[in-house]
């Protein structure tokens, strides 16, 4: 298939094999685009560090603003990747996506939340309650994520760990990262009833309830939040799906919700909890299984081929799951959902 020939933007964009067509304006990202013309394409960070995002172009001319190459290497993009949040259209472009569905993105808003309660769970996670305005209606899928607006306009990205029906507020799980303009204040000077701004929701981590295959769910330390919201929303469907919930930490106290999981088995027959620690120390008596969360599951399920894997957590663990549950489990690229945490150090290749 050849590209079209250059002309003027906007630029449009078609999506296969949904046929979803949206447009793009001069300068403009394929990303932001699409999302603002309520087209779900997959993405996490939208600063081209983590390749949530890639897909394949069939046709047409794009340029990519700065990007990392661990989310794409030179290589991929001789071979007709692009990275969404980072590829400004050129001509009109037909991309691969079989992530994207007829389902639209719900309406992404601004607004005001004021915190309700803050429940420090370990030394270095926070369950902070956000109340939303009583007059305003916000939509959002579980394991979608909202962003802060911090007053410089800097943003910070954290995912919902309540499933929509357990509202009318949000619940968000927040590691201090030591340093961290954010997190730094959470942990310090934060208070009941303070307003913050946030936006959204965002995210293509979400529950598929239009398939029955079995499910594992990956997570490591505050990717939990997200994979939290699945469960919940799987509990409210009453969902008879088979689902194995395999959670990593580098310590026992990494699992900060293990006793609310264990608590949760007796009313959903259908799932299955696998803790896994990397790093236990003889002090922590620790019993239970050892090692990396994502080679713990291959060992479980040599053969992933008639599955869905939902993951969430810190990038490596996101990225070296991918590979190896494609690669030696067999499982469909397009059937791994993912939500990488993406570190400010992450996005700039710190």
């Amino acid at each position: 298939m050849s590209a079209p020939a250059a002309g003027s933007a906007p630029y449009s964009v078609t999506v296969q094999p949904s046929g979803r067509v949206f447009s793009v304006d001069a300068g403009e990202s394929v990303l932001a685009a699409g999302i603002r013309s309520g087209v779900g394409l997959p993405y996490g960070c939208k600063d081209g560090a983590c390749g949530s995002c890639k897909c394949k172009k069939l046709s047409g001319t794009v340029i990519h603003t700065n990007h990392q190459t661990k989310a794409l290497s030179p290589q991929e993009e001789a071979d007709g990747y692009v990275l969404t949040c980072c590829a400004q259209p050129q001509t009109d472009v037909v991309l691969e996506s079989r992530q994207v569905t007829e389902l639209g993105a719900l309406p992404i808003k601004r607004m005001p939340t004021r915190v309700t309660t803050l429940q420090r769970l370990s030394d270095d996670v926070m369950v902070l309650q956000l109340q939303l305005p009583a007059n305003d209606t916000f939509a959002y899928r579980a394991g979608q994520y909202i962003e802060f607006i911090l007053r410089d306009g800097a943003r910070r990205s954290y995912s919902m760990a309540n499933a929509p029906h357990n509202g009318p507020g949000v619940e968000l799980h927040i590691r201090h990262m030591p340093g961290g303009k954010f997190t730094d204040h959470v942990f310090g000077a934060m208070k009941e009833k303070e307003i913050l701004r946030v936006e959204g929701p965002y995210g293509s981590f979400f529950l598929r309830e239009d398939s029955d295959k079995p499910i594992i769910l990956l997570a490591s330390g505050t990717g939990f939040a997200p994979v939290k919201a699945l469960l919940e929303q799987l509990q409210h469907l009453n969902s008879t799906r088979p689902v194995t919930l395999y959670w990593g930490g580098r310590r026992p106290a990494d699992l900060y919700m293990d006793a609310w999981l264990r608590a949760q088995l007796p009313a959903m027959p259908h799932l299955r909890y696998v803790p896994v620690v990397s790093n236990a120390l003889p002090d922590d008596q620790w019993t239970g299984r050892t090692g990396f969360v994502h080679r713990a599951v291959l060992q479980d399920f040599a053969d992933l081929s008639g599955h869905q894997v939902y993951a969430c957590g810190a990038p490596i663990v996101v990225e070296s799951a991918k590979a190896d549950f494609c690669a030696t489990g067999g499982l469909p690229e397009e059937e791994f959902f993912a939500d990488a945490f993406t570190s400010e150090a992450d996005k700039h290749g710190a």
